[in-house]
């Protein structure tokens, strides 16, 4: 049955504390650390970061959703000669840029107006790293998750490009969610418990070889890169690590 759709207006919260964005009264999108506003305050997206286990050097990163900013701002500051272009669909969302300390487009950095889902289709530039996280006050949209919007996705990235992915566990098609993602990387997929959440995980796809990356290999790459980035990557790598564990047999037997 078709879910009927909310109010997909965003609201501002503000505090003393931090500044956070809504969709409903529910649930927050984005928040925003008033000491630190390039921080990641919440738990998911400091678990996206793992991608750099994968790719410590990505040359372009695309993501879709752009909500506060956090990732956008994080990757901003901490992979200088990284181009990152961003994808939302939502003008009321990009109109909050500024209150969220969003940086200005410019050579490397840009925000573009536009659905996620036609983006990545495009045949121009190919990302190192594609992130998703394009939830509305519905939860994620059906055609961030098809199988369809999948296999662009894997057709956009690099040859040795990594999808990363913000899932909720309680969405109702989030098994189908799933299924699709394994259907299109087959073995080159792999969940985490994302930090700080009973319902987030964060899923890493991959091109380029059927193996994840060992866990000394992720060790090793999460302590050269320490110094520069402000995310503990080490227990990044461990949660992803964790994830080995899943029975993808058992999943798609019973799902």
């Amino acid at each position: 049955m078709k879910r009927k759709r909310k109010a997909n207006r965003p609201v501002v919260i503000e505090n003393e504390q931090v500044v956070s964005l809504y969709f409903d009264a529910r649930g927050v999108q984005s928040t925003m650390l008033r000491r630190d506003p390039y921080a990641l305050a919440l738990g998911y997206t400091r678990t996206m970061m793992g991608f750099l286990l994968f790719q410590p050097f990505p040359r372009r990163i695309s993501m879709i959703g752009l909500g506060g900013g956090s990732l956008a701002k994080y990757c901003y500051r901490h992979l200088p000669d990284t181009v990152i272009a961003v994808v939302e669909i939502d003008p009321q969302v990009i109109a909050l840029r500024d209150r969220f300390h969003v940086p200005r487009d410019s050579e490397r950095f840009r925000v573009v107006c536009a659905d996620g889902a036609q983006y990545v289709t495009a045949p121009d530039h190919r990302p190192d790293v594609l992130l998703v996280d394009g939830f509305n006050a519905d939860g994620l949209p059906a055609e961030l998750g098809s199988r369809a919007f999948y296999e662009a996705c894997r057709r956009r990235l690099s040859d040795d490009g990594v999808l990363v992915a913000n899932l909720v566990t309680d969405e109702p098609d989030f098994h189908r969610y799933l299924r699709s993602l394994r259907e299109v990387f087959a073995n080159a997929v792999t969940l985490a418990p994302s930090e700080g959440s009973e319902h987030n995980v964060t899923v890493f796809a991959w091109k380029g070889a059927d193996e994840l990356p060992s866990f000394a290999t992720m060790l090793d790459r999460a302590r050269a890169l320490g110094p520069t980035h402000a995310v503990n990557l080490h227990a990044t790598a461990t949660r992803i690590e964790y994830g080995r564990k899943f029975n993808w047999h058992r999943y798609e037997q019973t799902c």
